[in-house]
């Protein structure tokens, strides 16, 4: 049985020219991903990219997968660090407002690009990121499930976990389907409102009906 590619890289960046270098060959990464996806993709092809040698890229990187599993890494925090940005304006506004906008938000930042995300998604188990995953979704279902206890009375559940759980997944799937099978979801507004549509039936007392403002216009 072959031995496992190591995924962590060999060392960090500690100056500008190096920290150059490594955005550098993730950016060539990324294009090569996504333009021959992960079994053509190779070191050699990935530096030409770049425009660095095979050496300096194995200076940080001792693999294939290592290179990924650093792009996949850096892809999630930036998502993250989307969402952290959107929930603190979010507290505060009704139910159906916030439902619609952490919606948009998360088909928005699938929609920058599809197709390395799609790319990316199926080598999380490969690189062995699996575990980072779920602490990202631990995190923002910690921050939805804060939400949902300041809004307690209006809830048809009393269990919150539970409901975080199901809103979690049920926007998490729906948007990396769309990412996988139909990508045209993501060029209009309608996905959007249908999966609100979909959270707020299931978790208020007293949804809004068509039309009543279950995904606002002003959005």
């Amino acid at each position: 049985m072959p031995a496992r590619a190591q995924t962590t890289p060999r060392k960090a960046p500690r100056q500008a020219r190096s920290e150059a270098t490594v955005d550098a060959v993730l950016e060539a990464t990324a294009k090569v991903l996504v333009k021959v996806g992960y079994d053509h993709a190779s070191t050699n092809r990935i530096a030409a990219e770049a425009g660095v040698s095979v050496g300096s890229l194995y200076q940080y990187f001792p693999s294939k997968e290592a290179l990924v599993a650093a792009l996949i890494d850096r892809h999630m925090t930036e998502m993250v660090e989307v969402f952290e940005a959107h929930f603190d304006a979010l507290n505060t506004l009704p139910l159906p407002v916030a439902a619609y906008a952490l919606v948009k938000v998360m088909l928005e930042a699938h929609r920058v690009n599809p197709r390395l995300h799609k790319v990316l998604v199926e080598q999380v188990p490969r690189v062995g990121r699996l575990n980072r995953l779920h602490e990202i979704e631990m995190r923002v279902g910690t921050r939805i499930r804060a939400y949902f206890e300041s809004r307690r009375s209006e809830l048809r559940t009393e269990d919150l976990d539970l409901a975080v759980f199901i809103c979690v997944y049920t926007v998490e799937g729906l948007t990396h389907a769309a990412v996988l099978e139909h990508p045209e979801y993501l060029q209009d507004d309608k996905l959007a409102r249908e999966i609100t549509a979909v959270l707020l039936r299931y978790v208020m007392k007293d949804p809004p009906k068509d039309g009543d403002g279950a995904a606002p216009a002003a959005q």
